[in-house]
């Protein structure tokens, strides 16, 4: 990629951003209107929307002087526009094209937002867009498979953090203001802590050589606990939009906010002035009690106006199974449901790289090809069904296949050849458990590996990333009749129901979620088993571990209260000194440093700063 700044941008930032926003809403409405284009090849008016697409890309390029954004947009311009005058009809093999120029305009799109020129589009793609406009046979085999880099996954495998237990040094000196280090990391020279930067993700490799460089795959890298966080490879998108009649309601609030902030301040005054009765009294409760409501409407409008369509994401993953399906000389159709569900959009976010490879899983390993799907009596079309709904405060999102389905036993003795379990431990799981070994690191079932799969880097990263999302993942499978998993997630992120308690008069916070129920602990009532304390409840044997033990913090006498957690597929009990009660938090991130265990902080009712625990982080590699 070129490294020239281009000035003309650089003057015209504003002009830029909104080009790149609206432009890229327009691909995607070219993407959708091409792939239905397949489905409805006669429709004349979608063709005219799509011509006009590129039409409007291509005017807004002009005027920045993108030139090589330009001279491919014309050229893909000119062959929709013989499209549309019935001299050429569509055919997969032209379809591959225009949507490989898709592509490359999404990557030019990339590089015009990092402030450079783009590099022009690979001299194959464009000499193949002009002799398929004169009608020539073109040979697209090289180039199916190219997707998206904005959909494309760049998940990385969540190493182990070398620490074992919260660094609360760390934590201390960074909310006073002093700078975390450690032995070995400090330069000399200056006092700074020196942290290596990690190399860049690039996007996954999918763009054929003929075409274009072939991108080298992501290495996944370590976070260092203490170390700032590092740069995404792919920037997020930071904006939002919200629909004004939401926009008026938070403004209406904020007004009704402020005329009570106004009676308060004459209540006040009447106190200070020794002015106080019943009557003063009691209207002082009425405006607490309408501040009160009005904050709660305030926040809940807030958090609807960060709520994000589903179908905004969801839209891309029918560009993404069309052109995995034609690498693999497949056909799936792929059905999406439910995509005016909304959701959080920091979760929108953060869960298109599980859904992008679920749906490359569904394609490659789900979905037969047509000659296997006929000799089993099916369609030859396969059907990939991608759903979402709202349940309570979760959103539930499904994704199903009607492909060949998994076979529990095959799994098993899978995971005993690769070492993952032992014979003995396969032995003792049930059907569903042997389909969840699926989601364990370095599992595959794949005899060779392809740029697809088979490396065993894919599931256990889903489930990585779906649980930090707060959100739990279920498969279940039939062999010959297909798979269905279901994906649950919180609504939002930003308020998070905990319980409350004390820890050596210290208040933590935890998930409420993820909390069974409260009960007494007595010594006595325990018993031992190997190493490790253990608590019968309602004929169930439950570890018991002791939070301050978890912590690092010291302890006088042995906790007499407890918390049953549940934990993955496994519950246990939690010791405690007590309980202050259940809340709703904002939770804020610690700012320079990430303590194991803790998912960041917020403040109690009085001030006091509560620290809100990663249960899982503290758990991992107890069992």
């Amino acid at each position: 990629m070129s490294e020239k700044i281009v000035s003309a941008f650089a003057e015209m930032q504003d002009l830029l951003s909104d080009f790149l926003t609206e432009a890229s809403d327009l691909l995607d409405d070219v993407d959708i209107g091409l792939l239905e284009l397949e489905q409805r090849p006669h429709d004349t008016g979608l063709l005219n929307q799509v011509f006009r697409g590129f039409h409007t890309v291509k005017g807004g390029a002009g005027f920045l002087d993108a030139t090589p954004l330009v001279e491919l947009c014309h050229r893909g311009e000119n062959l929709l526009d013989l499209l549309r005058s019935h001299v050429l009809v569509i055919t997969p093999e032209i379809m591959d094209l225009i949507l490989a120029a898709t592509g490359e305009v999404r990557r030019m799109f990339g590089e015009m937002e990092r402030g450079t020129m783009p590099e022009s589009a690979p001299q194959a793609l464009l000499l193949a867009l002009e002799a398929a406009a004169r009608g020539e046979t073109v040979d697209t085999s090289a180039l199916r498979g190219i997707v998206s880099e904005s959909i494309e996954p760049h998940m990385a495998p969540v190493m182990a953090l070398d620490q074992n237990e919260p660094d609360w040094l760390g934590f201390y000196r960074a909310a006073f203001g002093e700078p975390p280090a450690r032995a070995g990391q400090v330069d000399g020279a200056g006092g700074q802590v020196s942290v290596a930067a990690p190399g860049p993700a690039s996007a996954a490799a999918g763009t054929p050589a003929s075409v274009a460089t072939a991108k080298q795959p992501a290495k996944p890298y370590r976070t260092d606990m203490l170390a700032p966080p590092a740069a995404s490879a792919v920037a997020k998108d930071s904006t939002i939009r919200v629909d004004t009649a939401r926009f008026d309601q938070i403004l209406n609030l904020s007004g009704e906010i402020g005329l009570t902030k106004n009676r308060l301040s004459c209540l006040r005054d009447a106190l200070v002035a020794n002015r106080a009765d019943d009557d003063i009294t009691e209207t002082l409760d009425v405006v607490f009690s309408q501040l009160d409501t009005l904050v709660s409407d305030l926040q809940s409008a807030v958090m609807m106006a960060r709520m994000q369509p589903v179908g905004r994401v969801f839209q891309k993953y029918s560009r993404l199974a069309r052109d995995l399906a034609r690498q693999l000389e497949k056909d799936v159709e792929l059905v999406i449901t439910g995509g005016e569900t909304e959701v959080d959009k920091t979760i929108l976010d953060e869960l298109n790289d599980p859904l992008v490879h679920l749906i490359r899983n569904a394609v490659d390993h789900g979905i037969e090809t047509m000659v296997e799907r006929r000799s089993v009596g099916k369609s030859p079309r396969g059907k990939l069904h991608l759903s979402a709904r709202q349940t309570g405060d979760s959103i539930v999102i499904e994704v199903s296949d009607d492909g060949r389905g998994m076979d529990p036993e095959h799994i098993r003795r899978k995971a005993v050849e690769k070492g993952v379990i032992s014979a003995e431990e396969a032995s003792l799981l049930d059907h569903s458990q042997c389909l969840k070994l699926i989601f364990l690191p370095g599992f595959s079932t794949r005899a060779e590996v392809s740029d697809l799969s088979g490396r065993g880097v894919g599931m256990d990263v889903v489930k990585t990333n779906i649980e930090k999302l707060k959100g739990q993942i279920d498969l279940q499978s039939s062999p010959g009749m297909g798979s269905h998993i279901v994906v649950s997630l919180p609504l939002t992120l930003a308020i998070l129901p905990v319980l409350m308690l004390k820890l050596v008069d210290q208040p933590y916070a935890i998930p409420l979620s993820a909390v069974r129920e409260i009960i007494p602990l007595r010594q006595e009532e325990m018993h031992n088993i190997g190493n490790a304390q253990a608590l019968t409840i309602r004929g169930e044997v439950l570890p018991v571990i002791d939070l301050a033990v978890l912590l690092g913090r010291a302890r006088k006498t042995p906790p007499t209260l407890a918390v049953v957690l549940a934990y993955g597929e496994r519950q246990l009990v939690l010791g405690v000194d007590g309980f202050i009660g259940q809340d709703e938090v904002m939770i804020k991130p610690l700012e320079g440093i990430h303590p194991k265990g803790v998912a960041g902080a917020t403040l109690s009712g009085d001030g006091t700063l509560v620290l809100v625990l990663e249960m899982k982080q503290l758990l991992d590699g107890l069992f």
